[in-house]
């Protein structure tokens, strides 16, 4: 089970971009589309996953870490495991915007809105490939470092126990920011039942305008 791109959904693009409603003008959306074809011609996605058995304190098996925080006790109440992820789209599509960024500031910003779609595309992917082997548990949405009362700190943790430098060359800044950018962290439940949905994705998200994790270039990975 590999991490797949499968496609970049533009209404979520172009929320990145600050359409919240009508879209762009028809020069643009050509655009948009030569920029989404130049996104998916150029990541390389990476994931690493492992999975633990959630003990009654709230702990992960053999792990030594414990998700802190209300929002994630209640997200797990009625599972019996926890599935820790992290995905990444690669160096090479950072280095692209970079270097369309000396040249068109604009279509840069495309580029990136593009990317940010894709990242979200890998990790529903991967959250769908998830879901088929834990069968016949039912996955929970997934909740990342920096969401609701899950501290950004906990980044440490989820680095150390799923060896990502190492596992897909993802290096972790002192003030929390992932490098690639275009990265997700997250955990999962595992459940015997179906679990309830939230609204996800930070193209649907409350916090949109304010969010500082956004503005800094990180995902929660809320939905």
């Amino acid at each position: 089970m590999g991490p797949r791109l499968t496609g970049i959904d533009r209404d979520e693009a172009l929320r990145y971009l600050g359409y919240r409603s009508a879209g762009p003008a028809a020069p643009l959306e050509a655009e948009l589309e030569q920029c989404e074809k130049q996104v998916l011609e150029t990541v390389r996605p990476r994931a690493v996953w492992r999975r633990f058995a959630l003990l009654p304190d709230g702990s992960l098996a053999g792990a030594d870490f414990c998700p802190p925080g209300e929002d994630v006790k209640t997200l797990l109440a009625d599972c019996r495991e926890v599935v820790l992820l992290a995905a990444t789209l690669g160096a090479e599509i950072e280095a692209l915007v970079r270097r369309t960024q000396v040249l068109d500031m604009g279509r840069a910003m495309l580029l990136d809105a593009c990317a940010s779609a894709a990242i979200e595309n890998v990790c529903e992917n991967l959250c769908d490939d998830l879901a088929r082997e834990a069968a016949p548990l039912y996955l929970t949405d997934r909740f990342s470092p920096g969401y609701g009362d899950l501290p950004l700190s906990c980044q440490a943790d989820f680095f150390r126990l799923l060896d990502i430098p190492r596992r897909i060359g993802v290096s972790l800044s002192p003030s929390g920011l992932m490098i690639p950018q275009k990265t997700v962290t997250a955990l999962v439940g595992l459940a015997p039942r179906p679990q309830p949905k939230r609204d996800g994705g930070c193209a649907v998200c409350a916090r949109f305008e304010d969010c500082q994790l956004r503005k800094e270039g990180l995902r929660c990975g809320k939905g």
